[in-house]
């Protein structure tokens, strides 16, 4: 017989690398990256390009650094 959960346990995935080290941390990893590469709006993506041939960075680079620094440049 186990044990319950302790009061205040939402019995959600356990967090812990120990405990679970590739499955739900890559499985959020993993969701986080998808929906940071996903391809914007036409008019962004002109307009992104745009900027980056102006920096002489590709639309890649120029993307990572939107998405490292959380601002444009």
């Amino acid at each position: 017989m186990t044990m319950p959960p302790s009061p205040g346990h939402n019995g959600g995935p356990p967090l812990e690398e120990e405990d679970d080290p590739a499955g739900w941390r890559l499985w959020c990893w993993k969701r986080a990256h998808r929906r940071a590469w996903k391809t914007p709006p036409r008019e962004i993506a002109l307009r992104r390009l745009a900027r980056a041939e102006e920096l002489g960075m590709t639309y890649r680079e120029y993307t990572l650094e939107i998405l490292e620094r959380g601002r444009h440049l």
